[in-house]
């Protein structure tokens, strides 16, 4: 991680330094593709071509989805608010960020949920500017259409730390924005870290995981399906079966065999099985239980929880509605998953009317002598002379 981390610092220190040359260049050597200024942004013709040439069915999809989408972002929607008593109006402004630099990764596949779990609940929240990036091996059809389909139509070819460097510092064809979101590889993940503070983030993301706690009331066959839809995730996505049936157990593994990525443990209770996961905070947990409702009431730390026989992880990454972009590597303990809250500013409303101010006068001076601050006491005096 030390490598990693040092590697990626002199990636962002020359973006920052030498802009598109810099992106350029990275694009080359770790991409193999050879770019220009003028190639580094997708036109929107490409795009428009794009959605010419996916099938109906994929654009019915995507158009089901992305409603799914907008419904849940709606409702997590902060809204802003006052109350005035007293002479005193205080209350919330909720804003939406100015511009957003959304990470569509590459890899060993194509994401396009991944523009949609991006993009869509930035829209709700009212983000005016909203930019792309992707690697240029992944700019394909189905990634092109499903952007043009969301309205993107800010879109650079352009993939790794060195597209995070553009996006935090801006370049001479790829301005900065406000906040960068989506997941990446371990040197995506380490960009964001680094720019943290010049940027918002959503999240440093690790490998995907998901902890599936199973009773032998749910067939064997949903239990090696749903580990092995884990397990296709790229390398490092780890797949865990928390049982306390050693039955299910021995048949699951029986069925799976030696798969990279794939454990299984049995405990003796549920409530064993509970603290374990609650201790994890993973990122997704599946509950395929007879009282599987109840005992979704007992995990308190998970990005996302699936309840019952039928909720498979696959429905959270595709369709039902909040963003599969979600807090792993155990950070479920003090974060949450993308939503359209995260796209949005808070400003505190404070308005005092002058007989308001003089009855909190007293308490405000006393405080702000006590700390040595004169100033802040004598502005609040002056307003009390008459």
């Amino acid at each position: 991680m030390e490598n990693v981390e040092k590697m990626v610092k002199a990636i962002l220190d020359e973006v920052q330094k030498d802009g598109d040359k810099a992106l350029l260049k990275f694009t080359r050597v770790f991409d193999g593709f050879s770019l220009t200024p003028k190639t580094l942004r997708i036109p929107e013709e490409a795009l428009e071509e794009s959605l010419n040439r996916v099938s109906v069915e994929f654009k019915q999809a995507v158009i089901k989805i992305k409603k799914n989408i907008e419904t849940f972002q709606r409702k997590v929607l902060p809204k802003s608010w006052s109350a005035t008593r007293r002479g005193v109006t205080l209350g919330e402004k909720y804003t939406p960020m100015d511009s957003v630099g959304m990470y569509i990764p590459g890899g060993k596949f194509p994401y396009p949920s991944t523009v949609l779990m991006t993009a869509v609940p930035a829209q709700v929240a009212g983000v005016k500017r909203i930019a792309m990036v992707t690697p240029p091996g992944n700019v394909t059809h189905d990634v092109l259409a499903t952007a043009a389909m969301c309205g993107i139509k800010e879109v650079y070819s352009i993939g790794g730390a060195q597209a995070i460097a553009a996006l935090a510092y801006g370049t001479e064809t790829i301005p900065m924005v406000d906040m960068i979101v989506g997941p990446g590889n371990s040197y995506v993940a380490m960009a964001k870290k680094l720019v943290f503070g010049t940027v918002g983030i959503d999240s440093i993301a690790g490998p995907s995981e998901v902890i599936i706690i199973a009773d032998d009331s749910v067939r064997s066959e949903y239990v090696v399906s749903d580990l092995m839809a884990q397990a296709e995730h790229a390398s490092g996505a780890e797949a865990l079966l928390l049982t306390s049936s050693k039955k299910l157990a021995d048949v699951v593994k029986l069925k799976i065999g030696k798969f990279p990525n794939v454990k299984i443990q049995v405990f003796k209770t549920m409530e064993e099985i509970i603290s374990f996961t609650n201790a994890r905070a993973p990122e997704h947990v599946e509950l395929l239980t007879r009282d599987a409702r109840t005992l979704s009431k007992k995990i308190i730390h998970a990005g996302a929880i699936f309840v019952g026989y039928y909720s498979p992880t696959a429905v959270g990454d595709y369709y039902a509605g909040p963003s599969h972009v979600l807090p792993t590597g155990g950070t479920a303990r003090f974060s949450s998953g993308l939503s359209s809250a995260d796209f949005m500013k808070r400003s505190s409303i404070i308005e005092y009317t002058q007989k308001a101010l003089g009855k909190a006068a007293q308490s405000i001076i006393a405080l702000a002598e006590r700390e040595g601050l004169k100033f802040h006491a004598s502005s609040v005096i002056q307003r009390g002379k008459k």
